[in-house]
């Protein structure tokens, strides 16, 4: 809020409108108030002015030859003439009046976030789309990498055993049998695509229900980021990389479009 100092007073009158209904981004707001230059003064300082006369009497006393000072001089000099007390009511009345102006800004805030509400829903059916596919590839993707760790795994400790290993061929086994189980479980995304699931249903929720949604939807956007970084880092197959890559091209997109909601 920029203002004359003369205007302070309706500082919290602006700044109780504006909160009521706006919640979310910059405003600026400067006003100026001026005096009607084409109107009258309002009154004359009697004292100011007697004052003046005195002064310019003794002046003349001193100096006979010195020039009365006009009508015009008088009320140009500082202190003369007094304007009237601002009218706190009028001005407030006519701030409101501007402050109308906020009708328009909602009006737009509401149709841009009904145009972007659908951009949004595009974005989280690409990114549902993605997680889909991803869990329906899983079990391939694991299985593949178990079959290849496994013939790893065999072809090593096979060799192991012919150079005098203490190991039994049972014991060789069980070792591939954990090791294949532990690698699987760092595989294990189930979790990060049930938790994308659920952030997508309450992204679709809020949009649902309106309302100033901008800063509930920007964590959202923060939580999948999370989640399909994790995603990404526990990736052992190209499909998962790439789908990492295309749930944060999404998110980031969202983010953007996120920013102009309220």
């Amino acid at each position: 809020l920029r203002w004359d100092e003369g205007m302070r007073f309706v500082e919290p009158l602006v700044r109780e409108t504006l909160q009521k209904r706006l919640t979310r981004g910059k405003v600026e707001v400067r006003m100026t108030l001026r005096p009607n230059e084409s109107a009258m003064p309002a009154r004359v300082n009697e004292p100011a002015l007697k004052r003046l006369l005195e002064l310019q009497q003794q002046i003349q006393s001193v100096n006979p030859e010195a020039d009365s000072l006009s009508v015009a001089e008088v009320l140009e000099m500082p202190g003369v003439v007094e304007a009237e007390k601002t009218d706190k009511d009028a001005v407030s009345a006519a701030v409101l009046a501007i402050l109308k102006a906020l009708d328009a800004l909602v009006e737009a805030r509401a149709r841009e976030g009904a145009a972007l509400s659908k951009v949004l829903l595009d974005y989280c059916d690409n990114m549902q789309a993605t997680v889909n596919d991803v869990r329906a590839k899983i079990p391939e993707i694991v299985s593949h990498i178990e079959s290849k760790l496994t013939e790893r795994l065999n072809g090593a400790l096979t060799e192991a055993l012919t150079e005098k290993s203490t190991l039994s061929a049972e014991e060789v086994c069980d070792r591939i049998r954990q090791e294949v189980t532990l690698y699987a479980m760092r595989l294990d995304v189930d979790e990060e695509m049930n938790r994308l699931d659920t952030h997508i249903r309450e992204v679709r929720r809020l949009l649902a229900a309106g309302g100033a949604v901008g800063r509930k939807l920007d964590f959202l956007a923060q939580e999948m980021n999370r989640e399909a970084n994790t995603l990404g880092s526990k990736a052992a197959a190209i499909e998962m990389t790439n789908a990492s890559l295309s749930l944060k091209i999404t998110i980031d997109q969202m983010r953007e479009q996120i920013q102009n909601l309220e």
